[in-house]
C-alpha cells in the first residue's frame, strides 16, 4: 500500500485500499491503493495536478470490459460518477459526460430524434466507448464522433478531436493517465417512435445470442478481421472469434469457476466462485487452442489490470 505518501485534497471522495471487484461487471479482482471520485471537472484537474509525477493513474468506467487480477492494482484509480453523467441535445448534436451510460445516451438521443442507436446495447459508458472506439451494427463512435474533453495527468482540461485520438479498431491513442471527462458526438435525424424500436430489436438480437443474464465482461476476443483506420471492417478476411474458438473445442471450456458462454462462445463468464487468475487462464487456454487449431492468434478485448496474486 502506499500509506506514506500524503495525498492531495479533494472535494470528492478519495478511499484507501478499495476493493474493486464490486466496481467490475465480472466481480472480481483485488483492491487498488487509492481509488478516487472526482466532484468534478476542477476537483480531478486540481488533484491530478497535485498527485506526485510518480504515482501511475488509471481511469475507470463502469468495469464492463475489465479484468482486475486477484493481487490489485498499484494506482490511484479514477472512477467518474454523478458529476459526470450528464446528458445534452442541441439540434443533432448529443454531448454527454464520460460517466453517462452508453444505453442512456442512446435513449435520451433518440427521445430527441437523434440517431445513436448503435449505442443502445454497447456495456458501458461514454468514456470506455470513447476510448476503445466502441461500435455495434455497423457503426462506430469514430463516425459520430465530434470533439471530446479531457483533463491531462498534468492537469491541464484539453479537447480532443478525431485527428488527436486517431481512431482505429477498438483502440485511440488516449494518452496514458489522462482522463476523458465528456463527448459530442454527431447523429443522424430520426422519428423518436421508429428509432424506439429499432433499439428493442438490437436488444431482442442481443438477448437471443449472448448471455445477457450471467456475469460477462462482453466479448472477450476482438474479431481478427481487416479494419480501415476508422474501424469499419474491410471485408477482406471478416474472421469471428467465437467461430475460430468453437473449431477449436472450447465453447463451454471451464477452468475453475469460469466458463467460455455455451451460448456464445466468445463471451467469458464467472459462474459464481471465479478468481481473475481462473478468467484469465482460460482465456490464455483459449488463445492457445484457437492458434494449435487455426494458426490464428486471437487478441483480448476486454483489458486486464493489475498484479496476480
Amino acid at each position: 500500500m502506499t500509506n506514506t505518501i500524503t495525498m492531495p485534497q479533494v472535494r470528492g471522495r478519495l478511499s484507501e485500499g478499495r476493493s474493486l471487484a464490486d466496481l467490475t461487471w465480472l466481480r472480481v479482482g483485488g483492491p487498488a491503493d487509492w481509488l478516487f471520485q472526482p466532484a468534478d471537472v476542477a476537483d480531478l484537474a486540481d488533484f491530478l495536478r497535485a498527485l506526485p509525477d510518480d504515482m501511475p493513474v488509471f481511469p475507470m468506467g463502469v468495469g464492463s470490459n475489465l479484468i482486475v487480477r486477484d493481487g490489485g492494482l498499484r494506482a490511484v484509480v479514477i472512477r467518474l460518477g454523478r458529476g459526470f453523467n450528464g446528458i445534452e441535445v442541441d439540434g443533432t448534436r448529443v454531448t454527454a459526460g464520460a460517466a453517462a451510460l452508453d444505453a442512456h445516451v442512446a435513449r435520451k438521443s433518440a427521445e430527441a430524434g437523434v440517431d445513436l442507436t448503435f449505442l443502445r446495447t454497447i456495456p458501458g459508458a461514454i468514456g470506455g466507448a470513447v476510448r476503445m472506439n466502441a461500435g455495434c451494427y455497423g457503426a462506430y463512435v469514430a463516425d459520430h464522433f465530434v470533439e471530446a474533453q479531457a483533463v491531462t495527468r498534468a492537469g491541464e482540461v484539453v479537447t480532443l478531436t478525431a485527428d488527436d485520438l486517431n481512431f482505429r479498431y477498438r483502440q485511440t491513442d488516449l494518452p496514458e493517465g489522462w482522463v476523458l471527462t465528456q463527448a459530442t458526438f454527431e447523429g443522424g435525424e430520426g422519428e423518436p417512435d421508429a428509432l424506439a424500436s429499432r433499439m428493442e430489436e438490437q436488444l431482442a438480437k442481443r438477448d437471443a445470442t449472448q448471455p445477457t443474464k450471467d456475469r460477462t465482461a462482453g466479448s472477450t476476443f476482438r474479431n481478427p478481421a481487416g479494419f480501415s483506420s476508422t474501424g469499419r471492417a474491410d471485408d477482406v478476411h471478416d474472421l469471428k472469434a467465437w467461430k475460430l474458438i468453437d473449431d477449436a473445442g472450447m465453447r463451454g471450456a471451464r477452468v475453475g469457476g469460469a466458463q467460455m458462454s455455451e451460448k456464445h462462445s466468445n463471451f467469458l463468464i464467472n459462474t459464481g466462485e471465479a478468481t481473475a487468475e481462473d478468467l484469465e487462464s482460460l482465456g490464455e487456454e483459449v488463445r492457445k487452442r484457437v492458434f494449435q487449431s487455426s494458426g490464428i492468434e486471437l487478441h483480448w478485448e476486454i483489458m486486464r489490470v493489475g498484479e496476480k496474486s
